[in-house]
């Protein structure tokens, strides 16, 4: 038997307090309903029939105009149809006030649940409350507090809301959910639950059929493989594909990567990042920058093109700067102990730090021996000191060159003033550095010597000596020779600074190229390539090992 009293005691005083509250902040059956946009739709004005109740009777004294309904009460407006425990129907205002076992269906694919309805059969707005499960196939919104508009198919929490479906769990503070468009938009403390992912924001739209999540607010993705941070964007949260706006950040353990657009594939482990990118490695204290970025996370492979730079900042901050059409990053024995990687910076490379300067065409650096290997044409500064060859291996040490191996037609020259120049010339030459100066250059085969001793007083030049041996050594000082050492000479003459013939003045390979040296590191950027006639003839013909994209695709 329906217990009024019972009912006045415990719902009369909430149900009053409940209705002023929505009323307050605009959720009641006379609100103003959400239009998206387009011409707000006025509702047929159609009326509310009662189907069946075992028990019908009247309470003149505590409610006049309500008809009071026992057991098994059942609805129907229109194409929708409701059942309760119990109600008041207001036949004259065309609207109900039903209690316990609340089921209203729309169609057969639409069914709501909850304790409390409240329905106005004008305005076509049903308030449902404690326990309410909104069920649309596979979805199921569940709340203590809907308004579930009939005109919009549209169904609207601002209690506390969680929304399942077969890929996600999405809960939030405030949320519309429409069960025609499959549309959801959530606010406030959201959050999306996946088996692979966890999302936070503080705003999210997501669609419970394509399972494609629309961030509109700063957002957080985060897996047990990286963290993406973003503001703007789309997610696929059953492919994994994302694409991503406003310089989005996808970091995988300490490496990020950073665009104004991004393109993430989680389930094939790779991300694209388009225009200002930055590819930033903080284990190894360096990073990538240009207009165009790929990063594979599970092979640790990398490139970046159109405006390549690479910035190592490990050393004492001096960095060094080195730029490229395109620099590629392979990662070998990956997830290994002997991982190691190869940096491929190609073509037309430059590369600046304040006491190391170079030009090549290609280049390829081996983290495995901390090997940079340039090649076609390379030439190398430090200081006054130009070192230059066929090819120049550039043993590394923190950032910091710690001895080059210079192959072929190789070359050394010193800089005294704008016209006299210590040069030594052999088949190759290995130099060694100290604290990033130079400090000994041992030469090998064909050795060809130029040299201009200084008077230690003054440091003027006091003569010019030439001389020919099969192996050599140069020690120097803040960057001046000290001492040269000579063996199995052949021929050596020293001319006065006045008697110098112009034929022995510079050597036969002696060029000065200094018209090409980066000056800093924004001149990294502007190739000068060498005069016509001043490239290197290759005594043997050598293609640097550079990758292509399928074969970094394959790795």
């Amino acid at each position: 038997m329906f217990d009024t009293e019972k009912r006045r005691n415990i719902l009369g005083g909430h149900r009053i307090l409940l209705f002023g509250i929505l009323c307050l902040f605009g959720i009641c059956a006379a609100q103003v309903r959400p239009t998206n946009g387009k011409q707000k739709k006025e509702p047929q004005k159609t009326k509310v029939y009662l189907l069946h109740s075992d028990i019908l009777r009247f309470n003149k004294e505590q409610n006049p105009d309500a008809q009071i309904l026992v057991g098994n009460v059942r609805f129907r407006h229109d194409s929708a149809y409701m059942d309760c425990d119990s109600a008041y129907f207001y036949e004259a205002r065309n609207s109900f006030e039903a209690f316990g076992n609340i089921k209203m269906q729309q169609g057969d694919t639409l069914f709501i649940y909850g304790d409390w309805l409240y329905y106005d059969g004008n305005s076509q707005i049903a308030m449902l409350r404690e326990n309410v499960k909104m069920q649309n196939r596979n979805t199921i919104l569940t709340t203590d507090s809907l308004n579930y508009d009939r005109v919009f198919n549209l169904g609207y929490f601002f209690e506390g809301g969680t929304l399942t479906d077969e890929e996600n769990i999405l809960t939030s503070d405030w949320g519309e959910y429409s069960p025609a468009t499959k549309n959801a938009v959530f606010n406030y403390d959201v959050k999306l639950v996946n088996p692979k992912f966890t999302l936070t924001s503080d705003t999210l739209r997501y669609n419970s059929q394509t399972k494609i999540a629309n961030i509109v607010g700063p957002s957080d993705i985060v897996s047990d493989q990286n963290h993406i941070y973003s503001e703007l964007g789309f997610y696929n949260t059953t492919s994994g594909e994302a694409i991503l706006l406003q310089r989005s950040v996808l970091t995988n353990q300490q490496r990020q990567l950073v665009g104004d657009s991004l393109f993430y594939n989680r389930n094939k482990g790779y991300g694209e990042a388009f225009r200002n990118v930055v590819m930033t490695d903080t284990e190894n204290k360096n990073l990538l920058t240009g207009e165009y970025g790929f990063y594979d996370e599970l092979k640790g492979n990398a490139l970046v093109t159109d405006s390549a730079l690479a910035i190592n900042y490990s050393q004492n901050n001096d960095s060094l700067y080195m730029h490229g059409d395109t620099l590629r990053l392979i990662t070998y024995n990956m997830n290994t102990d002997s991982v190691y990687r190869k940096t491929f910076v190609y073509h037309k490379v430059r590369i600046y730090k304040s006491d190391l300067q170079g030009v090549c065409d290609s280049l390829v650096f081996n983290s495995q021996d901390s090997c940079m290997t340039m090649y076609h044409d390379p030439i190398v500064w430090n200081g006054k000191q130009q070192l230059f060859g066929e090819e120049i291996r550039a043993y590394m040490n923190d950032s910091t060159i710690d001895w080059a191996h210079i192959i072929n037609q190789a070359m050394s020259i010193e800089q005294m003033d704008s016209v006299h120049y210590n040069q030594v010339s052999g088949k190759e030459i290995k130099a060694y550095f100290t604290g990033g100066d130079l400090r000994q250059v041992d030469v090998i085969g064909n050795v060809r010597l130029g040299y201009f001793p200084v008077d230690g007083k003054d440091s003027t030049l006091i003569g010019y000596i030439t001389a020919e041996s099969s192996l050599m050594n140069v020690y120097l000082l803040q960057r001046k020779v000290q001492k040269i050492k000579m063996t199995t000479q052949t021929d050596g003459v020293m001319y006065p600074m006045l008697q110098i013939p112009e034929d022995k003045l510079y050597l036969p390979s002696f060029a000065w190229f200094d018209y090409i040296r980066p000056l800093n590191k924004d001149d990294v950027f502007r190739w000068r390539g060498k005069k016509a006639g001043q490239e290197l003839k290759k005594s043997v013909q050598r293609k640097p090992p550079l990758p292509t994209l399928k074969g970094l695709l394959k790795k």
